[in-house]
């Protein structure tokens, strides 16, 4: 019991991190002139932070919690869940961001900027699976067995 709430923890001391350093890891892998200004200015880097943080977590608790089938219980139906947040959350993250520099012509940075957060992404959600898979009942051992 210990040790489940210890990676939960982890998770959530990552997922926290990820928060606080969000400028600075996004800066990291993709910055351009303006556009990132334009970001840091509008607060857009803690809103599409904020929504791959929730919708990893989210995804990952409706695959462990609310799906928690054996028979959606493979590596491959956990994958097609990481495949499903790296394609809704970059969609909701460009809207986000599209309607925060409204006025600016940065679709194509706007683009690029979600392909690296499509990083950000897979990651947040392979650490929130991490962190919460050991309470579920049937999909625990996925997608590495115990």
């Amino acid at each position: 019991m210990r040790d489940k709430v210890v990676y939960l923890i982890i998770g959530i001391v990552a997922s926290v991190l990820f928060w606080i350093f969000r400028v600075e890891l996004y800066e990291a892998l993709y910055t351009v002139n303006g556009f990132s200004d334009q970001m840091y200015n509008t607060g857009a880097y803690g809103s599409v932070a904020a929504i791959t943080i929730g919708t990893a977590w989210g995804i990952a608790a409706i695959y462990y919690y609310l799906i928690n089938s054996v028979k959606f219980d493979r590596w491959y139906h956990w994958l097609a869940m990481l495949g499903v947040t790296c394609v809704i959350t970059p969609i909701i993250c460009y809207i986000s961001v599209s309607q925060s520099l409204e006025g600016f012509d940065y679709s194509t940075a706007e683009f690029t900027f979600e392909i690296y957060n499509i990083l950000f992404t897979a990651l947040t959600f392979v650490i929130a699976s991490f962190s919460m898979r050991w309470w579920s009942s049937n999909c625990r051992h996925t997608p590495i067995p115990q």
